[in-house]
């Protein structure tokens, strides 16, 4: 028994060194948004991320406090839990929906299926968008476009909603992300969003092991910056287009349990890897010192899961008292 825990050990060890030493020797950062669509595209194209990930490219939701779940099943929970959280499950069948950074169509299918809405994804990713069509039954009120989300090629007030999750790491120009998720807004419509946000280094700033933390969390998979909750919200406002105040929430504990689950799908599913042969497996390993330190980061608080609701202001002068008030609500 102590000699298979001794092998055992040995292995992940070795593993585990294999994946730092790729890790160290193949950085992604972030040069441009083409570089982030080429990410995704290769990501896509070699169906590993899928495999391990579904078809939902983001976090679960485990519960506050979490609960043990299927890796899967979790990320489908996400979904519903953001759509109760943002008060979509009280609209009627056919609301319009832009989801902004759709991956390759998971959360679109899942509101386009169980809420009735008709959707249209966009991502920077012209494979996620092949993917997603794919996954996509004809019946299904989903569509999916190439766009990119700090230029949408869509007219002022289009949709009844827009939902976006994880994407606002991958912008380069903040404002121009929050000004294009409320423009392309019915005035009245509801903007749901969840993303991986750092702490407000305007109150607390980074520290001498956090700056270098963070600095590979942005490096290695493509992120120009993250916004803090705080700063993001104080964007959503200052574009005019908000109705009273931004909803916030953290939802760090419910998401928290994603990271290892990620990692534990690679040993107790290895058919993954060993059905992409060595190059699976060298792309699989690599991953892993990122999910560790994100998951150190949103451990320690250096980074955090925010949630962030608005809706578009119907009348000018909702428009003016809000653009004054710069009011930001955290709940």
């Amino acid at each position: 028994m102590v000699n298979f825990f001794v092998l055992a050990l040995g292995i992940v060890l070795v593993v585990l060194a294999i994946g730092i030493a790729i890790y160290l020797a193949s950085a992604r950062p972030f040069k441009s948004p083409e570089s982030v669509a080429n990410s995704y595209d290769q990501w896509t194209q070699d169906g590993i991320l899928e495999f391990y990930w579904g078809e939902h490219i983001h976090l679960g939701y485990y519960g506050s406090p979490p609960q043990k779940k299927d890796f899967l099943e979790a990320k489908a929970d996400f979904v519903r839990e953001m759509a109760h959280w943002g008060g979509l499950d009280q609209l009627p069948p056919g609301t319009t929906v832009l989801d902004v950074g759709c991956g390759i169509g998971g959360s679109s299918r899942l509101l386009a299926r169980e809420y009735g809405f008709s959707v249209t994804g966009v991502t920077i990713s012209p494979q996620q968008v092949r993917r997603a069509q794919e996954l996509t039954p004809e019946d299904l009120a989903a569509k999916f476009l190439v766009n990119d989300a700090m230029s949408l090629s869509f007219p002022d007030a289009s949709f009844d909603v827009v939902w976006s999750i994880e994407t606002g790491p991958h912008i380069p120009d903040k404002k121009a992300f929050a000004n294009e998720l409320l423009r392309v807004l019915k005035p009245g419509g509801i903007l749901v969003v969840a993303d991986w946000n750092q702490r407000d280094d305007r109150e607390k700033p980074l520290n001498f092991w956090e700056k270098p933390v963070m600095r590979q969390l942005l490096d290695q998979w493509s992120h120009p910056a993250f916004s803090s909750i705080e700063s993001f919200s104080e964007l959503l406002v200052s574009t005019g287009l908000v109705e009273g105040q931004v909803r916030t929430d953290d939802w760090t504990e419910p998401t928290l349990p994603s990271w290892i689950d990620s990692i534990w799908q690679g040993v107790v599913r290895p058919q993954g890897w060993m059905r992409y042969g060595l190059t699976g497996f060298m792309k699989s390993v690599r991953e892993v010192p990122t999910m560790l330190l994100m998951r150190l980061a949103f451990g320690a608080g250096l980074c955090r899961f925010g949630m962030f609701r608005a809706v578009r202001a119907t009348s000018p002068s909702e428009l003016q008292t809000t653009a004054s008030g710069q009011t930001v609500e955290s709940q």
